[in-house]
């Protein structure tokens, strides 16, 4: 069975809905074979990362750059991860109240630099909060989980 590891910051309720909408996916009713793992990142760690099968990483933009809390979980699980984890299918989704480019970009090269694997463009969703970026993390987390449990990723 997979394991798929969610990573996303939440500070606000809107982030805490997208999350939420993200999981929702993975659980997908027709998707059984899947074990979830959902964390802040502040509480995920390099064990969780190395557990994993398939990872989905969800970021604000803060200051036209990831999240802190992001970047300390990257900080935390960089090296251990280093050549361990190449290949590691990611998903990336940004809540961003600019264009969320320097988000996109920062975190996609420190991705990049792991050797992970990206399944889809980053889901960028910028601007006041719409109901359609509920469906687009739910479509994304089905994606993730639907990949992995039949072995695309």
């Amino acid at each position: 069975m997979p394991n798929l590891l969610i990573v996303s910051n939440c500070p606000s309720e809107n982030t805490i809905l997208l999350h939420n909408a993200v999981v929702e996916g993975c659980r997908h009713p027709d998707i059984t074979e899947i074990s979830i793992r959902a964390r802040q990142p502040l509480q995920a760690s390099h064990k969780d990362v190395l557990w994993a099968q398939g990872l989905i990483l969800g970021t604000t933009e803060n200051f036209g750059y990831m999240s802190g809390q992001i970047k300390d979980f990257f900080e935390r699980i960089y090296y251990p991860c280093l050549e361990k984890t190449e290949g590691l299918p990611v998903a990336i989704f940004i809540k961003g109240g600019l264009d969320g480019l320097g988000a996109k970009n920062s975190v996609e090269r420190i991705a990049t630099g792991l050797k992970w694997k990206p399944i889809q463009p980053t889901l960028i969703m910028t601007g006041s909060f719409k109901p359609e970026f509920i469906e687009q993390c739910r479509d994304l987390g089905t994606l993730m989980s639907a990949g992995l449990e039949s072995g695309i990723f």
